[in-house]
């Protein structure tokens, strides 16, 4: 009996004296305030840490058995901030549990606003990241052009830049801060390099323009700014032509978003005229048989298109009578080539039926006086 009393006593006196220690005074709180204080601390990065391990063990199996990656590229990109917003609010609910004073309260409530729009800002930007690495790069990587390789990380940052700048603008306006005069100094010096680089944001509008209009692409031959080429590169400053004289001439993008292109490799078939005069003293039925002639020769040449194909007596020139003949090479043929053929075909086929070719003649009539 007496070893139970002397156990109670023991244990009472160790209660009164951890009673004792709690309530001391420690920074205008006492030291169970600090403990419980910094318990709801601990306490949030453990559930932070149980949050952790429920998504990546339990819920990202859930999202792994569906077809699409959406929900699984979701649940990876925001597990990390949801941990960290756990641990902000522990923390914050943590200080403000003790007795501090006004400065302080002040000043903890303003971080927790900004590090709770950061994490917000930062699982944007995550979420952005990835859905852009799993469907846009591949559509990218699949394009001919090498525009969209250099517009696409252009881009990428501009959004991301774009969020932090709104983020740390919200977050400081949460905060308490004034605003205004940052908006106003970001605003003048906008002005003031818009001023300097309107060039460089013309042509990279140009550039923005060629990307999403596309009137041409890689290896197109076109004509624009009065040079005929075939497309070597597109960036986001210029594009460069080479030239049929094998020259490369650097035309800046802005030209294209204010000009007109003449996107030659966009045709279907090449349209070919010729004008062919015979003499005068040829018959009806000979103009007749060359235009049928004509037509054949287009007709059996494989690289013609049978289709378009036209041939008129159009009119009576001052030295021959004229005959248009109008044939459509198809596209991918040599052009030159194939004139060569129809050319040469015409000579041979002319010569056998006596068809002959008119020159330029003059006749002069003389009148004999009295």
């Amino acid at each position: 009996m007496q070893i139970t009393y002397f156990n109670y006593f023991c244990k009472n006196t160790k209660l009164l004296a951890m009673d004792e220690f709690l309530s001391r005074p420690f920074y205008n709180n006492t030291i169970g305030e600090w403990a419980i204080a910094l318990t709801i601390i601990v306490s949030s990065v453990i559930i932070a840490k149980l949050t952790f391990f429920i998504i990546s063990r339990i819920v990202k199996k859930f999202t792994k058995r569906s077809k699409s990656k959406l929900d699984d590229i979701i649940v990876d990109m925001i597990e990390e901030p949801i941990v960290f917003a756990i641990i902000i609010a522990g923390i914050w609910y943590g200080l403000n549990f003790l007795n501090l004073n006004e400065w302080w309260q002040e000043f903890i409530g303003k971080v927790y606003y900004i590090l709770i729009i950061f994490n917000i800002a930062w699982m944007i930007t995550r979420l952005f990241d990835a859905l852009v690495n799993e469907y846009l790069e591949p559509l990218v990587d699949k394009s001919d052009s090498d525009l969209d390789d250099q517009l696409l990380p252009i881009a990428r940052k501009g959004i991301k830049v774009t969020v932090w700048i709104i983020a740390l603008v919200v977050g400081l306006n949460n905060a308490g801060y004034d605003i205004g005069a940052l908006i106003a100094g970001l605003g003048i010096g906008g002005l003031a390099l818009a001023m300097a680089a309107k060039d460089s944001v013309a042509n990279l509008f140009g550039g923005f323009t060629i990307f999403t209009d596309k009137p041409f692409t890689i290896h197109d031959r076109i004509k624009a700014d009065g040079f005929d080429g075939t497309v070597e590169e597109i960036g986001i400053r210029s594009t460069r032509l080479k030239t049929l004289e094998g020259r490369i001439v650097t035309i800046p993008n802005a030209h294209f978003a204010s000009e007109s292109i003449e996107n030659i490799s966009s045709e279907t078939r090449r349209k070919m005229v010729l004008d062919l005069g015979l003499t005068y003293d040829t018959t009806p039925k000979a103009m007749q048989d060359a235009m049928v002639t004509l037509q054949e020769i287009a007709k059996n040449n494989k690289s013609v298109d049978n289709v378009g194909i036209v041939t008129a007596f159009t009119e009576f020139g001052d030295s021959a009578m004229i005959i248009r003949f109008i044939y459509y090479i198809i596209k991918g043929e040599d052009i030159y080539a194939t004139m060569s053929s129809i050319n040469m075909e015409i000579l041979v086929k002319f010569n056998e039926k006596k068809f002959d070719f008119a020159f330029p003649t003059q006749t002069i009539y003389t009148v004999k006086g009295d």
